[in-house]
């Protein structure tokens, strides 16, 4: 099985050290050479111009369902032009009482060749075949809810 890999570099950048001050930016070095400026989410005292934990989580759930949904089309030979999603996720308390992504809403919009014949149900189904072989979605304890928009 494939390894994927991730480096977290974080340094102290001001004398202090205090809980409400300290600078949460970092970056992120993935195996494939990317590297991403990162930091805690704005509410959590971090810089909104860098990606956080939270943001990632959401955009790996899409990333990973649209790339399966496109995997199973292509092996239908259901041929899609376009494929956007305005993903959005929330903090709530998880079973345990604690913080936590509970939810996350996926909202593709996939615009099949003409030609194609998908239906309203055979896109549910290809949506619930994405969600239910999408690695992401199969890692996490997310409620993950998909509403389909129309193209």
């Amino acid at each position: 099985m494939p390894d994927f890999r991730a480096r977290v570099d974080w340094s102290r950048q001001d004398p202090d050290f205090h809980v409400d001050t300290y600078r949460r930016d970092h970056q992120i070095h993935y195996g494939s050479g990317l590297v991403a400026a990162a930091s805690s989410a704005p509410d959590y005292k971090g810089a909104a111009d860098r990606l956080n934990p939270e943001e990632a989580l959401v955009g790996a759930l899409s990333s990973c369902h649209m790339l399966t949904f496109l995997a199973i089309a292509a092996r239908k030979r259901l041929v899609v032009d376009a494929y956007e999603d305005e993903a959005s996720g929330v903090l709530g308390k998880n079973d345990d009482g604690r913080l936590s992504m509970t939810e996350v809403w996926l909202r593709p919009r996939v615009r099949f060749a003409p030609g194609a014949g998908v239906d309203g149900d055979a896109l549910d189904a290809l949506h619930q075949a994405a969600h239910r072989n999408c690695f992401i979605a199969q890692s996490v304890k997310t409620k993950v809810h998909i509403e389909a928009q129309p193209a």
